[in-house]
């Protein structure tokens, strides 16, 4: 269970018994009557047409589960229970799976988006950090600025971004089982339109990994850690895609996408790992790219390589 500002993370594997509370469409009910206020168990009954009894049984299961806060408070005619909801919105997240069992020797590394070692890519494009536009929108050299290091944010039309990771699979005693590369991509349209395919593509070490077809650039609702100040007009989250390399093949989570294996990345022969990430100018949907880090999106994390052993 992970708590964010007014958000909750369930996980499926870990918060069974909440999920079990939730299972419940009056309890549902009963959470949506109190988003954003305070009412007694009488009004909560009245509010759904149910007996006293009922909201008060619901509401002692929904504070068991944190899910409901319940306060004593003085009135006109001695005091009474107010509840209310702790959070505006419960997310239930499943945990990735790999083709294989996912072993416990894992070295991963956090890349922030802004850190690339080198870059190509045409306009519609610009970065911003979470407090602010860095450079200017549509200017490609601005992807020079040193204050990319601090961006939460970045889209482009086609070309690509390239990152250097340390290569920390040189230290390890054991053979590498697989890589994995996670992030969270959306495609880029002015405005934004749930309905615009882009095929964004991975490199490791310069070859060619695999492409994942991004189904819309996404704007219906904020992006649960997308700063106030970023217009909702503009590209709010994306999915959590991860690209996995093992002996066997490509995959985009869980599905093979090439034939590529570890063996075809040489990842021995490199004292880092080159990650690229972009839209090739020959896909065939061109639909641009937007790459969410740490401060924006849904998802609080920035460019995540993980080696497995």
């Amino acid at each position: 269970m992970r708590k964010g500002g007014s958000i909750l993370v369930l996980n499926t594997e870990k918060d069974f018994e909440v999920l079990k509370v939730l299972g419940s469409d009056l309890r549902i009910r009963i959470l949506g009557l109190l988003n954003g206020k305070k009412l007694n168990v009488n009004e909560i009954a009245k509010a759904l047409n149910i007996p006293q009894s009922t909201a008060a049984v619901n509401i002692k299961a929904l504070e068991k589960a944190g899910l409901v806060k319940v306060e004593n408070k003085k009135g006109k005619k001695g005091s009474q229970k107010l509840c209310s909801a702790q959070y505006s919105e419960i997310v239930i997240a499943f945990p990735s799976r790999a083709p294989e069992d996912r072993e416990d020797d894992v070295i991963e590394v956090e890349m922030p988006v802004g850190l690339y070692t080198k870059f190509e890519v045409s306009p519609p494009c610009g970065l911003c950090s979470p407090e602010k536009i860095i450079g200017f929108l549509d200017a490609p050299d601005s992807f020079w600025s040193p204050e990319r290091v601090k961006a939460g944010l970045l889209w482009f039309e086609k070309g690509f971004v390239e990152y250097k990771f340390p290569n920390n699979a040189l230290y390890k005693r054991e053979p590498l089982k697989r890589i994995e590369v996670s992030m969270e991509l959306s495609s880029e349209v002015p405005g934004t339109n749930k309905n615009w395919p882009s095929d964004i593509t991975l490199w490791i070490n310069e070859v060619e990994i695999g492409t994942w077809t991004s189904p819309g650039d996404f704007g219906d609702r904020r992006g649960r850690f997308t700063p106030l100040w970023w217009k909702l007009e503009g590209s709010q989250y994306g999915l959590l895609k991860t690209w996995i390399v093992t002996d066997e093949g490509s995959f985009v989570d869980g599905e093979r996408v090439s034939d590529v294996t570890l063996k075809d990345l040489k990842i021995y022969d490199h004292s880092s790992i080159k990650i690229r990430v972009g839209v090739k100018e020959d896909a065939r949907n061109v639909g641009g790219i937007n790459i969410f880090g740490r401060g924006f999106g849904n998802y609080d994390q920035d460019i995540v390589l993980r080696l497995c052993f």
